[in-house]
């Protein structure tokens, strides 16, 4: 077993992907991820999500997903994120959310669905 700086048992780094074509929301999520111990990716649309995903040999803890990208408005994208990550907890991010795009993204799996636009404490309280 490896110890830490404090000499506390060494944990693996979590990892996090970040998928959301705007640019500022991309970083501000890295960020906030890296502060608390991510090592983050972060992709602007769908199939740099999927490329980030198979292309890696660890699959990301968490995956915070936008669910209106450039090439994806449906939950297509998150049942196949999802399916890549079966042991990661995938956050659905959207500005345009319903009682029922919620209930069919929880139910297909999503660990959650934030409501944009959301303060980064609600982020840092779900990987807490």
């Amino acid at each position: 077993m490896s110890l830490d700086k404090t000499g506390k048992a060494a944990t693996a780094p979590r990892r996090a992907l970040v998928v959301d074509d705007e640019r500022l929301i991309r970083w501000s999520l890295a960020e906030t991820l890296s502060d608390r111990g991510f090592t983050v990716a972060e992709a602007e649309d769908g199939k740099g999500a999927v490329r980030a995903l198979t292309g890696s040999s660890a699959p990301p803890d968490l995956v915070l997903l936008d669910f209106r990208l450039p090439d994806s408005n449906d939950l297509n994208l998150l049942s196949r994120v999802i399916s890549l990550v079966p042991n990661g907890r995938v956050i659905l991010m959207t500005a345009y959310g319903t009682p029922e795009l919620a209930t069919a993204a929880l139910e297909r799996g999503a660990f959650k669905v934030l409501y944009k636009p959301f303060e980064m404490q609600d982020v840092t309280a779900l990987v807490a």
